[in-house]
């Protein structure tokens, strides 16, 4: 088994960056681009990888009380994942995603892992971020 986590820190409070992620019909907005997650029937989901054009069946659940989502493959157990805002105080939060994978043939590697990690907490973060209307 392979695991990654990241974690950032976000000037924004705890609940709007979990409404964000939680929104199934936003993910794509910071999810790494090449995956889609299309609802089916909760928490059963398909997500599309765009590499690979193949289609995964998953599960994904969303624990609003603990501020966490989770999923994972739904057939072959090959991979699970979970991301977990905490709040921090100050109006800031702390955003870290974990990822498991079970089977080394769906682990597409450390620096791959790392870097769709990295650029989805970066998208994350501005998709939360207060915009400046002022200019």
């Amino acid at each position: 088994m392979t695991e990654y986590e990241r974690s950032r820190t976000m000037s924004v409070e705890p609940e709007q960056v979990f409404d964000q992620v939680a929104d199934i019909g936003r993910m794509g907005d910071w999810l790494p681009e090449a995956l889609h997650v299309h609802a089916e029937e909760l928490p059963a989901v398909t997500v599309h990888e765009d590499r690979s054009d193949e289609d995964t069946s998953a599960l994904l659940r969303a624990r609003r009380e603990q501020m966490r989502l989770e999923w994972g493959t739904r057939d072959q157990g090959a991979y699970t994942g979970w991301l977990q805002v905490a709040g921090i105080g100050g109006g800031a939060s702390e955003v870290t995603v974990h990822l498991s994978f079970f089977d080394g043939s769906h682990d597409p590697g450390e620096k791959a892992v790392g870097d769709a990690l990295d650029t989805s907490l970066r998208r994350l973060e501005e998709q939360v971020r207060p915009r400046d209307d002022a200019g």
